[in-house]
């Protein structure tokens, strides 16, 4: 009478905890699937924000590749397409600011013209260091239309070095960092222009944002 008493008792724990694991295993599926969610559609508007709709007609996610930066790190060039040709391409930027590692995103057109640039991530000081969000000011706006070809290599530094932009008051690392990374990746642009605008080049492997 004891056993049973013991392997009902058993039974019933293994059954809670099988219960138990399935709803949590379930739960996290959910959760994981909403992260990637909402990392897409973050994703997805900061494009648009560097990749104007009018001058695509495909989706930027799909047709996607990858490839190496300077740094040797992997990154995901988003092309923009339209009538079979690449009309834009976009990719995330590395700029080092007063407190660490900034992320960006930089969109050009075919010609290598800046349509956009946006910051993604950062973590310099509110109020001072943060001037480069669109939401603070339009001084990331005045790269718009900018291009290695129409702005010597020299210039693509901050007044204070003897280039042609302005440094934030009280915060000159900050907005260096931001013109070395944008240099760099229109430099990256330069470098493999061929296989960036190549049709044939095959698509980028996308993973789930979460898993």
């Amino acid at each position: 009478m004891k056993k049973q008493r013991t392997l009902s008792h058993g039974l019933i724990l293994g059954a809670f905890c099988l219960g138990f694991g399935v709803v949590l295993a379930y739960s996290d599926h959910i959760t994981v699937d909403d992260i990637a969610t909402r990392a897409m559609e973050d994703r997805l508007n900061s494009l648009a924000q560097v990749i104007p709709s009018g001058i695509h007609d495909n989706n930027l996610v799909e047709d996607a590749i990858s490839m190496k930066n300077e740094r040797d790190m992997e990154i995901t060039v988003y092309r923009a397409t339209k009538e079979g040709k690449v009309t834009g391409l976009a990719y995330e930027i590395f700029g080092v600011g007063y407190a660490g590692k900034m992320k960006l995103m930089l969109g050009i057109d075919a010609q290598g013209k800046i349509l956009g640039v946006r910051v993604l991530a950062h973590k310099e000081t509110p109020g001072l260091g943060d001037k480069m969000e669109v939401k603070k000011g339009d001084w990331i706006l005045r790269f718009d239309g900018l291009s290695l070809e129409n702005t010597p290599l020299e210039k693509w530094k901050v007044k204070k070095d003897g280039g042609q932009f302005d440094q934030f008051t009280g915060a000159t690392i900050t907005p260096r960092g931001i013109i070395n990374a944008i240099r760099s990746g229109l430099q990256l642009f330069e470098a493999n222009k061929a296989k960036m605008t190549d049709m044939n080049a095959p698509k980028a492997e996308m993973k789930k944002e979460g898993h």
